[in-house]
């Protein structure tokens, strides 16, 4: 990109803010001077996204479309002016007109376009790819509200619109000439023409889709990339007067409102029929607008379709965009005339899939009479791709019938997505290397065995511009005076950092950056909380999204029982904690709503009394999004990372943490495992069950939570205070969360590992207070996750899965 320095910046922010709102900067707000530095920035770079993609088209290098349900971005002004590298310069500049750059970020609307690691993982995905020099391109919705803005009132979550919109946007660009018409419902004509049967869908309702482009700046190397996210638009908005006349005006209006329900909300409630049917429309939606979209730009540049799959490859991020795969060969056969073999061929080598998850209620199904009505054309192809598969399992598995059933794409009634990805792409894989053993081993070993060489994995990782350069200046200071600043492009040298670990100036500076990053922590807890917490405090952190297997609750049952001891011996010795929760319960998912009330009348409870408050404090901090978590993160001091083992695939939050030198309380779960591979045993403090115990158990049974309540006094005791009145004056409030535990037999495992788990806390407790020792384990954390960068990540994506060319090499 062309040089600016801090004059001509100057020069060109105070004439953009003239021509946007022609009036002097004096004169002008905050918000306005925030659209006018966002403006700017995005001029800045458009002469480059123009120049990425000429080349792109011109040398024909493979493009890769990431598609994915969510891309949770967060904030890009911060990001785009680091990436670009003119951040210094611009907070220079804007300081001279009295201009605090920080307070125009604060202002920016995070584009809280997803809900949690999947989409967090997406944007990361994005960063990277362009930063290693990959042609590589998102591809979502763009969800007018969001997933939804979390207001905490008397103690429970309140859903309310994330109206991000409201001001605008202003690093999205509008391309209505590049709309593409979805088709839903109808019937399908099948016509036969010199022998070759055409499927002609007729009585279709039409959506428009309309793309919006973000630019994706890749870390000083002059390459831009694309996010294109795709709204919903009624085919015409004209008023319809004829229809009108007739009395169908209310029908006009139940159209158009029915279509623009598609791009309005991330995961909408699917508990009833309706719900369900708006996120397979959802779905069908934005893989059809993309894949036509990708389909017309190869050929407008000339590529011959029978070679899709040498230029073009498809990632599908967990099921979500699976209907990826039946509506390309849609196209292949039914647009481009393609046979069979030709569209089937191309596809599954375009095609390639990550699994994020073995829980079974986020493996998709969608009943046949809604996928067959909604779908028709899709449908007929899937019960095909289905028939050819199941001839295939006959001659593997003859005579296996329950089997191949059970491997089935269409069956009992529904149709399985899960199979649908599997079987029609190239690679499947893992996303932590006990996630992806488990999927061979025990989720999909029929599949595994059937397709051994489609099975591989992938760690996941983040982006350390936004998660140390940008999250944690100070720290990222020290780094560079340290090591030099090789680690930027080349992540793995934070390796070096290792070896200054013996010096007491380094582990001195490092304790003084943490309790910065706390106090500042702590002035946001109180500005948004009106809690009042000690920065000196252990900061004990667990911030995501709230499900039963994350285990919340055996860390809200952990500070019922040191509230029960402080009660019983004010005078216990114990280094004081401030433990701070975050993160959004799905709107139906009772139990976990249930549990952040819980935290919050635990926090109650806790913080009024005088007699421990001193000594513990809780918080629950509102709306946890990506710019709350890059406040929290760089002034976390433990983070807990206590999912049941098996059942978090990889977690991306453990490398955040790590990153930002967090000392990890952990299960071996997930990448927790790895993260231990890497610090080694002293520098990580792991509990509870592992791998093949878990699996033990809920195959054979021999696990019972209610012998576990009879025989340990403690968890008898805060068991029964969630059901005496201690914790609400409603007794029932948290029955559910105590029958969870007990009548249902614990399926997580709370029970049964919470000594193990309170002895882990106590390990911490005691390694606090040697505080070079401290300093040391968390030097060694950081000096050791530039492995978990997502560059590293993304380059075994490009070499082994996309054939894609990394042009720098980061490891």
């Amino acid at each position: 990109m062309t040089a600016i320095d801090k004059k001509l910046f100057k020069k060109l922010y105070v004439n953009k803010f003239l021509e946007m709102h022609g009036i002097e900067l004096k004169e002008g707000s905050n918000q306005q001077k925030y659209e006018a530095l966002g403006s700017l920035v995005r001029d800045y770079v458009t002469r480059t996204w123009l120049k990425t993609n000429k080349k792109y088209n011109k040398t024909g290098e493979k493009q890769v479309y990431y598609f994915s349900m969510e891309f949770l971005l967060g904030r890009l002004l911060g990001d785009s002016l680091l990436n670009i590298g003119i951040r210094d310069v611009c907070r220079e500049a804007l300081a001279e007109l009295n201009i605090s750059l920080e307070e125009l970020e604060n202002l920016e609307q995070d584009q809280g376009l997803g809900n949690g690691g999947l989409g967090r993982l997406a944007a990361c995905f994005l960063d990277s790819m362009a930063s290693l020099n990959i042609p590589g391109h998102g591809c979502g919705i763009r969800y007018k509200y969001g997933f939804f803005e979390q207001k905490v009132i008397d103690g429970k979550q309140v859903e309310v619109s994330d109206n991000w919109l409201r001001q605008g946007n202003v690093w999205e660009k509008r391309n209505a000439n590049k709309a593409e018409i979805v088709k839903f419902g109808g019937n399908i004509k099948v016509e036969e023409n010199n022998g070759r049967l055409s499927f002609i869908h007729v009585n279709y309702e039409p959506v428009l889709a309309v793309p919006y482009d973000t630019p994706v700046v890749g870390y000083e190397n002059d390459v831009v990339n694309t996010l294109r996210l795709w709204s919903a638009e009624a085919v015409s908005n004209e008023f319809d007067f004829s229809s009108f006349s007739r009395g169908d005006f209310l029908q006009a209006i139940e159209y158009k409102n029915s279509v623009e329900s598609i791009s309005q909300v991330l995961y909408p409630e699917d508990s009833f029929y309706e719900g369900k049917m708006l996120r397979l429309k959802q779905q069908y939606f934005f893989v059809s607008s993309g894949i036509q979209s990708i389909i017309r730009h190869f050929k407008k540049h000339g590529g011959n379709i029978l070679e899709l799959d040498e230029k073009v490859a498809i990632h599908i991020n967990d099921t979500h965009p699976t209907l990826a795969i039946p509506e390309l060969m849609r196209i292949l056969l039914d647009e481009e005339g393609l046979p069979w073999e030709d569209a089937w061929r191309i596809t599954e080598n375009t095609i390639s899939y990550t699994n994020h998850t073995i829980l079974s209620e986020a493996l998709e199904k969608w009943p046949i009479d809604m996928f067959k009505n909604l779908l028709p054309r899709i449908f007929m192809l899937v019960e095909e791709i289905n028939r050819r598969y199941c001839e295939e399992l006959w001659s593997k598995f003859p005579g296996q019938q329950n089997k191949i059933a059970n491997m089935a794409i269409i069956g009992d009634g529904q149709v399985k997505m899960a199979h649908l990805a599997i079987v029609g792409s190239h690679s499947v894989n893992g996303v932590a290397k006990l996630h992806t053993e488990i999927l061979k081993k025990k989720e999909m070993s029929d599949f595994y065995y059937l397709y051994p060489n489609k099975f591989n994995n992938k760690t996941n990782g983040i982006t350390h511009r936004r998660w140390l350069l940008k999250s944690n200046p100070k720290l990222t200071k020290l780094l560079c005076d340290t090591i030099g600043d090789g680690f930027i492009k080349h992540p793995i040298d934070l390796q070096k950092f290792e070896s200054h670990l013996d010096d007491k100036g380094i582990l001195d500076e490092l304790a003084k950056i943490k309790l910065q990053n706390k106090q500042k922590l702590a002035k946001t807890i109180f500005e948004n909380e009106k809690i009042i917490v000690d920065p000196n405090s252990i900061f004990d952190v667990q911030v995501k999204r709230i499900h039963a297997y994350k285990r919340q609750t055996m860390n809200c049952l952990r500070i019922m029982d040191l509230y029960n001891k402080l009660i019983d011996n004010p005078n216990l010795d114990i280094s004081p904690r401030t433990f701070i929760f975050a993160g959004k319960a799905a709107p139906g998912y009772y139990l976990a709503k249930n549990t952040i009330e819980l935290i919050n009348n635990i926090a109650n409870k806790v913080n009024n009394d005088p007699r421990v408050n001193e000594k513990i404090k809780v918080v629950f901090m509102e709306n946890y999004r990506v710019s709350l978590a890059e406040e929290i993160i760089p002034g976390t001091d433990v983070s807990e990372q206590i999912s049941t083992t098996t059942k978090e695939a990889s977690g991306t939050s453990n490398m955040k943490f790590m990153m930002n030198g967090a000392l990890t309380v952990a299960t071996l779960d997930g990448a927790n495992i790895e993260i231990r591979d890497e610090v080694g045993n002293d520098n990580i403090v792991i509990f509870g069950l592992n791998a093949d115990e878990v699996l033990n158990y809920y195959k054979n049974g021999g696990y019972s939570a209610l012998e576990t309540y009879n025989n340990d006094p403690r968890i008898k005791n805060i068991l029964n205070d969630l059901i005496n009145g201690k914790y609400h004056s409603d007794r029932d409030r948290f029955k559910t969360i105590y029958e969870n535990l007990l009548t249902y037999n614990d399926e997580f495992f709370v029970l049964k590992d919470f000594d193990s788990y309170l002895k882990a806390q106590d390990k911490v407790d005691s390694l606090y207070r040697e505080k070079d020792t401290w300093q040391r384990m968390c030097g060694v954390n950081i000096s050791h996750s530039g492995i978990f960068s997502s560059d590293r990540t993304i380059e075994q994506y490009a070499t082994g899965i996309w054939g894609s060319e990394v042009i720098y090499k980061n490891l």
